[in-house]
C-alpha cells in the first residue's frame, strides 16, 4: 500500500530544500519558516559563523526548547494526575 506524501519546496537560510512528509503542506511550510527565522536570529548574533555551524546552533536551540517544554508537559501531567487522585478521595 502506498502512503500519500506531500512534496514541498521551501527556502531555509537562502537555500532551497525539498521536504517530503505526511503532514499538511501548510504545516511543513510553517515549520520550515520557523527554522529559517531561528537560523537568521542566530546568524544576526554570530555573523562570523558558517552556515553549518549556524544550523547546528539552531538545532541545539530548538532541542533545548523542546526538552524544556517536554519537562513542563510531564510536570503538568503529574499535577493533573495528583489532582484527579485528590478528587477521588473527596468523593
Amino acid at each position: 500500500m502506498t502512503e500519500y506524501r506531500n512534496r514541498i519546496y521551501v527556502d531555509i537560510y537562502d537555500q532551497q530544500y525539498t521536504i517530503i512528509g505526511r503532514d499538511e503542506p501548510e504545516h511543513i511550510r510553517h515549520v520550515a519558516h520557523l527554522v529559517d527565522q531561528k537560523m537568521r536570529e542566530i546568524g544576526s548574533k554570530s555573523a562570523g559563523l558558517d552556515t553549518t555551524r549556524k544550523a547546528v546552533l539552531t538545532a541545539v536551540n530548538v532541542m533545548d526548547d523542546y526538552v524544556k517544554l517536554q519537562h513542563k508537559y510531564e510536570a503538568l501531567l503529574k499535577e493533573q494526575s495528583e489532582h484527579q487522585s485528590d478528587q477521588g478521595r473527596d468523593v
